[in-house]
């Protein structure tokens, strides 16, 4: 067997991982049915309402928008102390998914400074362009 060849299959024989695209409405649907967990790891979210925007108006023109990973283990202990049975638990994209969240959904977040916030978030269909509500828009 060719030496390159020989490495190529050990190295996929050992690979624990894989590597799937779900569309958004995939990764929506796990979080209202919980199967989306914070690890307690996780830093509590942090972003300015200015950048859900700008996440929002990314997917709305089709750019990417960066790689969510998750994993299952069920001894992980989640953010509010119970373990992880069952769950995908997000290793990276925890802003992301959380502005999503916030902006699709109308779920609170909890800041840094440990507030929960109601971030909203407007689009107008005239002009196609995503706002940060405020009153005037509302």
């Amino acid at each position: 067997m060719d030496d390159s060849l020989e490495k190529e299959t050990l190295s996929m024989a050992r690979q624990r991982y894989s590597v799937t695209s779900h569309p958004i409405d995939t990764l929506l649907t796990w979080v209202k049915a919980g199967e989306i967990a914070i690890p307690e790891i996780q830093r509590p979210f942090v972003w300015e309402p200015t950048k859900v925007r700008n996440l929002l108006d990314s997917l709305y023109q089709g750019y990417p928008v960066g790689y969510f990973i998750a994993w299952r283990n069920p001894t992980v202990k989640l953010k509010d102390g119970t373990p992880a049975a069952g769950k995908r638990i997000l290793i990276d994209g925890q802003q992301r998914v959380a502005a999503l969240m916030a902006g699709l959904l109308g779920r609170e977040v909890l800041t840094k400074d440990y507030e929960t916030v109601r971030i909203r978030i407007a689009f107008h269909p005239q002009t196609e362009k995503f706002e940060v509500a405020n009153a005037a828009i509302l």
